[in-house]
Formats: C-alpha cells, sequence, structure tokens
C-alpha cells in the first residue's frame, strides 16, 4: 500500500475495518489538501487543532507531536482506525485525545480541519457545536472531493462561522474556510423527533442518526415480523441505529434481554434515550461498538439487523456481509438471524453461503424480510 505523504509526517494507513486486498486506500488527496493548507500558515507547535470526521486517522496522526491535536467524530471505526494508525507508526495508539460527536469539546481551538460527512446535518450540528470554542481569529477549514462536497456545506460554514473562501480545485479536492466572524449563537435544530403508530412511540433521532426525521421504508417492512414468543432470548439489534427494532421487539417480549449496538455515537444517544422513554430502567446494554466482534462466540439467540449498504460514501455490501459472519458466530446452534434488505442485493444466497437454513418471512415489492437459522 502507498504511503500518506503531507509535510507533517509520512504514513503507512489501513482502513478499519480491515479487508484483504483492499483496493480503497485510508486517505485521499481532501487529506492532503487539508494538512498542505496549515503547513503554509507555519503553525506554531503550541497550537490546538481539532479534527473532525478524520475517517481512517489520517489528519490526526499526522499532526501528532506537530501541534495540539484532539480527533471527533461520529464513527467508533474511524476511532479504531486512529488508534491503529497511530500505533502503526510508532506513535502511543492513545497519543490523539478522541471525543466522540455526542460529547462536548474543550476550546479554545485555532484550527478546525474538518473533512465534510455525508449527513449535512451532522455537519451543521458540529459548526454550531463550535460556537464558543474558537480562538480569536481561529479558522475552520473543510475539505472533500469535489464530487462529495455540497454547496450547502458552505453556506453552513457562513451561517455559523464566518465569512467563507473556496480554493481553486487540486487533485479533484477542494478546500472552504471560514473565517470566525461574529455570528448570533444558534440553537441547535437536533435532535429530531417523530411519532410512530405501532407500536405508539415517539423517537429521538440525533444528527447522524439515518433517517432521522421519519421511519425508514425497509425497517417499517421489517416491524410487523419481528419475532415473538422469545421467552428469556438474549437478542442483539445489530447496527441499531435508534434502536427501533429492539424496542418493538422488547415490547413483544418482556423476558428477553437486549443488546443494541451501532458504530455511531449519536445512534448509540439516540437508542439509549429511546429505550429509557419506551422501556424505563428495564435493562439492556446498549453501546458503540465494532458490531458484534466483541462479543462472545455463541452467546445469542437472536440477532435483528437491518444492514447498511454504504461506509461514508462508499457503497457496497461489505459490511453488511462483515455482519452477517459476525452474527453467525455469535449465535448459539439452532439461533436465528432476522434481517431486512432489498431484493437487488440477494442476501437471500448470501446468507445461505453462512446458514443451514434460510427462509423468506414477508416481501414487498422492494424489500424481503429473511430468516437465517444457524
Amino acid at each position: 500500500m502507498p504511503l500518506f505523504n503531507s509535510p507533517f509526517a509520512d504514513l503507512d494507513l489501513i482502513r478499519q475495518p480491515e479487508q484483504a486486498n483492499d483496493p480503497l486506500l485510508a486517505f485521499d488527496a481532501a487529506d492532503q489538501y487539508l494538512l498542505e493548507h496549515l503547513a503554509a500558515q507555519a503553525p506554531q507547535p503550541g497550537c490546538r487543532v481539532l479534527i473532525l470526521n478524520d475517517s481512517f486517522g489520517a489528519l490526526a496522526a499526522s499532526l501528532t507531536g506537530q501541534v495540539q491535536v484532539t480527533s471527533s467524530g461520529d464513527s467508533h471505526l474511524a476511532r479504531m482506525a486512529l488508534e491503529k494508525n497511530l500505533a502503526r507508526n510508532g506513535k502511543g495508539f492513545d497519543s490523539v485525545p478522541f471525543i466522540a460527536a455526542n460529547q462536548a469539546w474543550q476550546g479554545p481551538f485555532d484550527w478546525v480541519l474538518l473533512r465534510v460527512p455525508k449527513t449535512l446535518a451532522l455537519l451543521e450540528e458540529q459548526l454550531i457545536r463550535l460556537q464558543g470554542h474558537l480562538a480569536p481569529g481561529a479558522q475552520v477549514v473543510a475539505g472533500a472531493m469535489i464530487k462529495h462536497l455540497p454547496r450547502a456545506a458552505g453556506d453552513l460554514m457562513e451561517r455559523y462561522i464566518g465569512p467563507v473562501q473556496a480554493s481553486l480545485a487540486q487533485k479533484k479536492a477542494r478546500l472552504l474556510t471560514a473565517t470566525l466572524a461574529d455570528r448570533p449563537h444558534a440553537r441547535s435544530p437536533y435532535p429530531c423527533r417523530y411519532l410512530l403508530d405501532e407500536p405508539a412511540l415517539e423517537l429521538v433521532n440525533h444528527a447522524n442518526v439515518f433517517c432521522r426525521e421519519g421511519l425508514d421504508i425497509g425497517t417499517r417492512a421489517f416491524l410487523p415480523h419481528l419475532p415473538q414468543g422469545l421467552g428469556n432470548a438474549r437478542v442483539a439489534d445489530l447496527g441499531c441505529g435508534n434502536g427501533v427494532l429492539a424496542i418493538a421487539s422488547a415490547l413483544r417480549n418482556p423476558d428477553a434481554h437486549y443488546t443494541l449496538v451501532d458504530e455511531s455515537y449519536m445512534a448509540v444517544q439516540s437508542a439509549r434515550d429511546n429505550w429509557q422513554a419506551a422501556l424505563g430502567e428495564r435493562e439492556a446494554d446498549i453501546l458503540a461498538a465494532d458490531g458484534l466482534a466483541g462479543v462472545e462466540k455463541q452467546s445469542l439467540d437472536v440477532v435483528l439487523c437491518n444492514p447498511p449498504f454504504h461506509q461514508q460514501q462508499v457503497v457496497g455490501d461489505f459490511l453488511a456481509w462483515r455482519m452477517f459472519q459476525q452474527a453467525r458466530e455469535a449465535l448459539v446452534v439452532g439461533g436465528a438471524l432476522y434481517i431486512v434488505g432489498n431484493r437487488h442485493l440477494g442476501y437471500h444466497s448470501k446468507l445461505a453461503r453462512l446458514f443451514r437454513g434460510v427462509e423468506q418471512v414477508a416481501a414487498t415489492p422492494k424489500f424481503v424480510v429473511l430468516k437465517a437459522r444457524k
């Protein structure tokens, strides 16, 4: 794999989760452009730099030991990548403080380098949270590949930070630089809430939650067909989002024990809020994690999953396939994985390679609900 070269360091970086013969790099031209821009300003060693949405640690690992750097984002996988890439390049795995996106920063910061996230609501939330955490004269510099840079990103920076200057394109990447100016203090519009009829719930959704303004159609197709009569089964909601699958299942299965996992810190916060609102003090394990990677083998009876089909802007079934494998490892013999997926994704044949029996539980013109038994 090629090294990541910047004015601050030359690094050997890997993506997370790791994939054999992965053709994708753990960095791109926007990462290099951001670091070159910062280097041209000759930052002093004592200046404080906040890195936002650093997918695999390229920015934060490059700046370690050069400035006082803090990394923050909504991805547990990104946090794991940062720790692994720091260690991989001879730095302490904990040498860069990481703050989950649902936690508060401690400013003031002289510079903010951010990768424009796929979800503009997350960008808006982060820009609002920056208010009060920027030093006088601070600059917020956003980087993205041009094909992934919406016009609205600059508009949001202008609204919440100050005047924005767009750079020339470089290797199909562009920077947007906002200089701190006097702006009225903004109130965040997040989290969002929506009502669900069956079961009757009001669901809280923090900024980076998938389909935060309404129930996604895949989950809507899945809800009527969740398993019942589970007794005291151990159930996991894998990629739980706002927790609606686990909550709906728990309401029908009062003696079952639930584990809710997602790699998004904001999803996990949403799931915790929603679980408590719907089920009070009923116990559940709700955590940010790399799927079921840390779960004991053969420790679950049922896994519920509405798998993702992308990681940031990369579309594919790698994450879904990995989740299926994790589910198989975690399930007891005779346990079952229930999933919903688009018909065209062909999950039936994929599951048949891992499980001894796969059946179609339900179908709509667009989605299928499948049960795979170990």
